[in-house]
């Protein structure tokens, strides 16, 4: 089994199904938790191989972004079956897939091994700093949610049906999620690069209060 010529052909296969995307889970959204993940790999171990694929195609099951996910799922095994890769590799690869999603803190697959640790966290840092505010807002705005509403009311304890049915404003979700992430890594390593991307929208979000009023 040769893990380069997998690793190249699912590439191109994630560069294909994101091509089109506008919601912030595009290609290059995949590259950055592809290259993150390798980064917190080399720090805190684990099996290279799952990890790499798993950060490539973690994305192809999101809710958002496929309206059948066992589909997604299904065409996912079979793609590394048709390429000799192990039925434990990949019955690995796509545990660390779904539990990589956040869905309101109500996500029922929880994370098992370094793997799913690894491309857990690599995920959720490319939602945290000024890359995070860019998605947030890029994801904000191809759903015509409001930027930010000074009545809206930070919902507290979401099912996941509020979490991905209901409108809120863009500013609402850096308190019902992304300020909630630093608190959420798994791996030293990425609890350190969270906690200054966690200051910098602390700092982002003191700066858009004071000028959202349009006083100088």
């Amino acid at each position: 089994m040769d893990h380069s010529h997998i690793i190249e052909d699912a590439k191109k296969w994630v560069h294909d199904f994101h091509a089109q995307d506008a919601t912030g889970h595009d290609y290059w959204h995949i590259m950055r938790v592809y290259n993150n993940a390798l980064s917190l790999q080399d720090e805190e171990g684990g099996d290279r191989f799952i990890i790499e694929v798993a950060a490539l195609f973690h994305d192809m099951i999101d809710y958002k972004l496929t309206g059948n996910v066992d589909q997604q799922i299904d065409e996912i095994e079979r793609f590394l079956d048709e390429r000799d890769v192990e039925a434990d590799t990949i019955r690995r690869i796509v545990h660390a897939m779904q539990a990589v999603s956040f869905k309101g803190g109500t996500n029922a697959v929880k994370v098992e091994s370094l793997e799913d640790a690894i491309v857990q966290d690599a995920d959720r840092l490319d939602a945290l700093g000024a890359v995070g505010i860019a998605r947030t807002f890029v994801y904000g705005g191809n759903k015509g949610h409001d930027m930010h509403h000074p009545d809206t009311q930070v919902r507290e304890n979401m099912t996941f049906e509020q979490y991905s049915q209901e409108d809120n404003t863009m500013i609402s979700h850096f308190y019902e999620k992304l300020l909630k992430l630093k608190f959420l890594m798994h791996t030293d390593t990425a609890k350190a690069v969270a906690e200054a991307r966690h200051q910098f929208m602390e700092n982002y979000l003191e700066q858009f209060y004071a000028e959202w009023d349009g006083k100088i």
